[in-house]
């Protein structure tokens, strides 16, 4: 207990500061909590009229000093122009800017707080207003009038500017706000905070920089191994230096061993026999996870899956187990909740939704969270977890990205995940901010983060993970079509090649400059070394050293060119094959004889047949699976209206195949290997290089190993060179390039001034902007209905979650001659941009055409969703919802675009009408 001159002491300190800083004494009345040591220096700088930027781990309460930026807007006073003082909120998601404006309109009022997302429009002139970061870029580009009186900008999850699709829009917002606006920017903790916040004074004056690492609420890392539960660190002098817990060091080498050796006998459900071959290692089951955190007073949990179709799976197997975390009055409100905030949807779509299970998982406390589900799903089951409802949510990693979901523990089943392209380790970045849900302030004493056992993952590489703070904040900024018009438009070409090259991107490469030609000066140093080891007393080695080059360059020429011819050969066979042929696949995963399906000679580039494997495989083929020309085998009678989705349909076709009574691998004749004979300038080079004086040292070998060396460097160092030219002054580059490109086309003039069909692009806010606005200056999609249109324009919007081998089909009619001619526009522009040395617009894809197509004629959500082009079974509804908000926005732009055909304009409006019913129509946030 202090002494009571220290209370008084502390008393007097109060005051001084509560005198000092008025607003934040109000503010800290209504707060019901004291503000910890990085809150109050937050806010003190906001209230001196500085900007802040605050780092703060996640759940550490860093948004009240976003919350006490709009105290400040709604405390009264105007601007300098007169205007009453405003300020925006914004935020990376939709779902995030929900959450913040329920929690501002219970703290302020209906009244003094809108929301504007893609979604929704409420109350936008309210003095303060939450909206995604896209709409604020938009409104900034627009000179909306709503800006006047701007006083504030929070920018939650500031850290979003790192994101290679959607950053860049972050950097834009920083740069064009008006100086007289004050920018509050929170993030997560990241190692270079000072690095940005020195970008930050560049760009917007004085901003103060407020780093906390601390944790209000303690995080203890576990793992789980069989059975058993260890704590990773011993304490915290041992966290600090990544000294893993000597028992599960010991505890996982022992169950390795015993893996290694077959001693499966008395493991428990962790070990598992397989074709005699010994245990195998199997995870706990997920029911016996929960039930052992549910015994150790861990619940409510997020247990962090990385996959789809594994969350759905883990809350099947907890149900199929006869799992129930929930009291008989929990369940009644669990159903109470979900009814009510459900009661608008469609009850035929109920059933196509899988609601009736998905109410069991919940009643049972237990759900899954992730983005192929229901949107309105996905917005109950938070509730119901806040609320302490739900004891157990399966989810994936989107789940970590601003949702205010906090547990008391977080399950990592895998250190892996699929990042869209190949399986990836997490980051530490990424494994703090999944671990960083664990512990709920106010509530919980501490938080937990368990990562379960698997014979590939090592405690110390968790230790490293869960110990390292180095995770920079990288730009991820680059001019596009749209910025550049909107740029040039507003400010002239000179000033926009400023603005860019004030921008986080350029400071970031201009610092990184320095450490570059370091590296090239100590290089060009040991290069000089090499040369030394390289020369010979017989000759020049150099010279000898090239003629090696020049014939190892020659021959991979050759091997190239036999590769092409072969390429050329077998994709000519595929060419000529017809439905019913039986071929066979020379190498590959899909080896074995095939039956065609569809021979695919229609479209463009090279034929993809589709066919079916013996093996009851069904995709496409292409030239590169054949290293020999395709031989028609044999045929047989594929039926007419043969389904290769249905699995008893391909298991009586791949009978068939295998009843023709072929080898599977035929006798493994092999391509012939390239030009008969031996290559004549393959040759004398040979004889020129015997003949070098060179070719006799006996040293050559050695010196031979030295030039590689010196070559490989030299090649390494000229690659760093470029890359220093590059970035110095790589932005304006590139910018002066996207308006090349825009001039030639007839956006920008000769003399840098914007044309109407430059207008028309600065107000096309999507990906493939200028594909969207050459497809309308080309009356692309005049003529269409309003089903057709939404049809045509979603190859410029979807994108499929994986690459796929089968092309999908259309349907008949004039969307499939607009949705050809949009490819062929598309093409036209990939070869320009190539040319230009810009990167490619994205490809049109045509996987969501089908779904928006039969959606906006008004079909039902279970055809609509049995129509996603996906071997796989139907689109998941959550993926369906959130691409047909997409198309729908690109309709509405459509609608209003200058320089589109009235009629154009009409049918887009309608397209959206048309679009907006039943799940998509249905709103959760009034």
């Amino acid at each position: 207990m202090s002494s009571p001159a220290e209370r008084y002491a502390a008393a007097r300190r109060r005051a001084a500061q509560a005198s000092s800083f008025p607003a934040l004494g109000e503010f800290a009345l209504d707060l019901g909590f004291d503000l910890d040591d990085f809150q109050r220096s937050a806010c003190q700088a906001l209230e001196r009229g500085s900007g802040v930027l605050v780092c703060a781990p996640t759940g550490a309460g860093k948004t009240v000093v976003g919350e006490f930026a709009v105290h400040l807007a709604l405390r009264g006073g105007s601007t300098g122009d007169g205007h009453r003082r405003k300020c925006f909120y914004t935020t990376p998601i939709k779902a995030l800017s929900n959450q913040k404006y329920h929690d501002l309109v219970d703290r302020h009022g209906a009244a003094n707080v809108g929301l504007l997302t893609g979604d929704n429009a409420i109350n936008g002139d309210a003095p303060v207003v939450v909206m995604t970061t896209e709409v604020l870029r938009n409104m900034l580009y627009a000179a909306s009038a709503t800006l006047d009186g701007l006083a504030y900008v929070v920018m939650d999850e500031v850290h979003y500017l790192a994101d290679r699709f959607r950053g860049a829009v972050w950097e834009e917002v920083i740069i064009h706000l008006p100086s007289s606006v004050t920018l509050v920017s929170l993030s997560a903790t990241v190692s270079n905070a000072e690095e940005f916040a020195d970008w930050l004074v560049t760009v917007r004056g004085e901003t103060e920089v407020v780093v906390s690492e601390h944790r209000p609420v303690p995080l203890w890392q576990h793992m789980l191994v069989g059975r058993r539960m260890f704590d990773l660190f011993h304490d915290a002098d041992a966290a600090r230096k990544h000294d893993v817990h000597p028992e599960l060091v010991r505890y996982s080498r022992e169950m390795l061993r015993r893996l290694e050796l077959g001693d499966g006998r008395t493991h428990g459900p962790g070990w598992g026999r397989s074709g005699g071959r010994g245990p195998r290692w199997r995870p706990p089951a997920r029911a016996d996870v929960i039930e052992r955190l549910d015994r150790e007073g861990l619940l409510p949990a997020i247990v962090f899956v990385f996959s789809r179709a594994g969350c759905d799976a883990a809350v099947a197997q907890c149900l199929a187990s006869g799992l129930r975390l929930t009291t008989p009055d929990e369940r009644v409100e669990i159903r109470r909740v979900a009814e009510s905030r459900l009661a608008d949807l469609p009850a035929e779509d109920l059933s196509v939704l899988g609601y009736w299970g998905w109410l069991d998982g919940l009643e049972r406390g237990l759900a899954a969270h992730h983005a192929g589900m229901l949107p309105a799903f996905k917005e109950v089951v938070e509730e119901l977890f806040v609320r302490g409802l739900i004891k157990a949510v399966f989810a994936t990693e989107t789940l970590a990205l601003g949702i205010n979901m906090p547990a008391r523990c977080v399950v990592l089943e895998r250190l892996v995940k699929f990042n869209g392209e190949a399986h990836v380790d997490l980051t530490p970045g990424e494994y703090t901010q999944l671990t960083g849900r664990a512990g709920r302030r106010g509530i919980d004493v501490e938080g937990h983060a368990v990562v379960v056992w698997s014979p590939e993952v090592d405690p110390r590489h968790v230790a490293g993970l869960a110990s390292t703070r180095t995770y920079p904040l990288r730009s991820s900024f680059r001019p596009s079509y749209n910025m550049a018009v909107n740029l040039v438009g507003s400010v002239g070409a000179d000033a926009a090649r400023e603005l860019l090259e004030s921008s986080f991107a350029q400071f970031q490469a201009d610092r990184s400059v320095v450490g570059l030609a370091r590296q090239v000066q100590r290089n060009t140093e040991t290069i000089e070394a090499y040369g030394v080891e390289v020369s010979c007393d017989l000759g020049d080695f150099d010279e000898y050293f090239d003629l090696r080059v020049a014939i190892a360059d020659r021959e991979r020429e050759l091997a190239r060119r036999s590769q092409q011819q072969r390429r050329a050969a077998a994709a000519d066979s595929l060419q000529r094959l017809r439905v019913g042929d039986v071929i066979r696949v020379p190498s590959g995963r899909r080896a074995g004889l095939a039956v065609v399906l569809d021979p695919d000679t229609g479209g463009f580039g090279e034929p993809r047949p589709l066919v079916l494997t013996q093996d009851r495989w069904a995709g496409r083929v292409a030239a590169s699976d054949f290293t020999v020309p395709a031989e028609v085998l044999t045929r047989i009678r594929v039926p007419k209206h043969f389904n290769h989705r249905s699995p008893a349909a391909r298991r009586d076709l791949a009978s068939a195949v295998a009843g023709t009574g072929l080898h599977r691998h035929g006798g493994r004749r092999r391509g012939r290997g390239g030009d008969d004979g031996a290559d004549d300038r393959v040759v004398q080079l040979r004889a020129e290089l015997r003949r070098h004086p060179c070719h006799g040292c006996p040293d050559r070998e050695e010196h031979a190993r030295w030039a590689e060396r010196r070559r490989r460097l030299a090649r390494d160092t000229d690659e760093l060179r470029d890359r220093v030219a590059g970035r110095t002054g790589s932005l304006t580059r590139t910018f002066d390039r996207v308006c090349g490109l825009l001039t030639a086309r007839g956006y920008l003039s000769a003399d840098g001034t914007v044309s109407d069909a430059g207008r028309m692009l600065g107000r096309i806010w999507a990906e493939t902007d200028l594909l969207v606005a050459e497809c309308l200056r080309r009356g692309v999609w005049d003529g269409l209905a309003p089903a057709e249109l939404a049809a045509a324009v979603s190859v410029l919007v979807y994108e499929a979650r994986r690459d796929t081998d089968e092309r999908a089909a259309l349907p008949r009619g004039p969307v499939t001659a607009a949705i050809e001619a949009t490819a062929a526009i598309w093409a036209q522009l990939e070869a320009d941009e190539a040319a230009a040395g810009l990167e490619s617009t994205r490809e049109p894809d045509l996987g969501f055409v089908w779904p928006v197509y039969r959606w906006a004629r008004g079909e039902p959500l279970a055809k609509v969703l049995a129509s996603g082009d996906s071997l796989d079974g139907e689109m998941p509804a959550g993926d369906f919802v959130r691409w047909a908000r997409q198309v729908a926005d690109l309709l509405g732009q459509l609608a209003q675009a200058h320089g589109a055909s009235p009629q154009l304009t009409r049918t887009a409006a309608q397209a959206v009408a048309a679009l907006q019913r039943g799940v998509l129509a249905f709103n959760t946030v009034n």
